[in-house]
């Protein structure tokens, strides 16, 4: 299953763009999904179907498979139905997920909506997976296995832990069928008008893609014909060139014809996609430690970030990036985790090859002495 994930600037026509890509889709025999956050109208297309997820109903089935077990943990305690519970901020994000992972079909297109609605939703399973490892880590799970089967047995009763318990086998499932950080599997294509100010904005959202991961394939501008007449259509036609421009500095641009009107249907959706598709990037270097004298680093690529907009901390085997005030924490691996982090630099700022280059040193009291020693004599 491939998953293209649609956003912008907000009004740069995310929705109509998502709506295209899924008819050309549908059309090429694909079987697809058009997954929205508000209902569309495309007509009737063989092979494809649009699904919108209720926010509401999502967290009323969520709050129904853990509901009744709190309840049974807390008899005292007077907990509201499904039918008269009350969805918290992000329910939007995590109806989406949950859709993500029901829906079955060879292409999904996400319309994920504005910029920072769909950069909140990359990071979401980061953020649940950090939180369930936070909360319930590895020991604490096989204790928690250990205890549900003595409940089940009726060694023991249950009780509120239980309750909890029950819920992480549902969120470890949602979160293992959806990976919008794998660029393998998600696209990320962005949509936006041939402004000064969509420029800026893109280059903002492109190093805090490459923190989840992702790079986008194609940057899709609705660029206004260039035989009109009259100052203003100059001044107008004159900004779009130079965005143009800057856009392609970025990223893959693919024009798409602005339209007098709306689009009708199927037909005039289709028309939007010309065909001439660029050629996609490479993908982002996956950060592995690379032997210095001293030592190891660990370059993070983040193309355009610049200095001041980044943070770095360490959190026991976590790295915690933040850039440009989103945060994603990176998992050390075996020889890293026995390492002090000595160091941090932005190298290339603003360019493309811009990366975070991290230092390590061996922390003496991990490593054994004769490694050690050996480490310092070949330094």
């Amino acid at each position: 299953m491939t998953t293209l994930l649609v956003t912008g600037p907000g009004g740069a026509g995310t929705s109509t763009l998502s709506a295209a890509l899924a008819v050309r889709a549908a059309r090429a025999g694909r079987s697809t999904a058009l997954v929205s956050r508000r209902p569309v109208d495309v007509g009737e297309v063989e092979g494809l179907r649009i699904v919108v997820p209720d926010p509401q109903q999502g967290f009323e089935e969520l709050w129904g498979s853990v509901g009744p077990a709190l309840s049974g943990a807390l008899p005292d305690l007077a907990l509201p139905p499904a039918s008269s519970v009350v969805a918290p901020p992000g329910a939007a994000e995590v109806a989406l997920l949950a859709e993500l992972a029901r829906v079955e079909a060879d292409v999904v297109v996400l319309d994920a909506g504005p910029l920072d609605a769909a950069l909140a939703l990359l990071a979401l399973p980061g953020a649940l997976r950090w939180w369930l490892g936070q909360a319930l880590p590895t020991r604490l799970r096989m204790l928690g296995a250990v205890r549900t089967a003595a409940v089940r047995t009726g060694a023991v009763r249950s009780g509120p832990v239980d309750a909890v318990l029950s819920a992480v086998p549902v969120v470890e499932r949602l979160l293992s069928r959806v990976d919008l950080g794998d660029p393998a599997s998600t696209e990320v294509r962005l949509v936006t008008t041939p402004r000064a100010a969509s420029v800026e904005a893109v280059r903002d959202a492109l190093p805090v893609l490459a923190l989840h991961g992702q790079r986008p394939v194609a940057v899709h501008v609705r660029v206004l014909p260039e035989d009109g007449a009259g100052e203003w259509w100059a001044a107008r036609t004159a900004e779009q060139a130079g965005a143009l421009t800057a856009l392609a500095d970025l990223a893959p641009v693919a024009r798409v014809p602005e339209r007098a009107c709306t689009p009708a249907d199927a037909d005039d959706l289709a028309a939007l996609l010309t065909g001439d598709e660029p050629e996609p990037p490479h993908g982002l270097e996956v950060p592995a430690p690379v032997r210095v004298a001293g030592g190891w680093q660990l370059a993070v690529p983040l193309p355009f970030a610049r200095r001041g907009a980044l943070g770095l901390t360490r959190w026991d085997d976590d790295l915690v990036l933040t850039v440009g005030g989103a945060r994603r924490s990176l998992r050390l691996d075996a020889l890293l985790r026995r390492c002090l982090v000595t160091g941090g630099s932005l190298v290339d700022a603003g360019t493309a090859g811009a990366r975070l280059v991290i230092d390590f040193a061996p922390d003496p009291q991990q490593w054994p002495a004769d490694l050690l020693a050996a480490e310092g004599s070949t330094a």
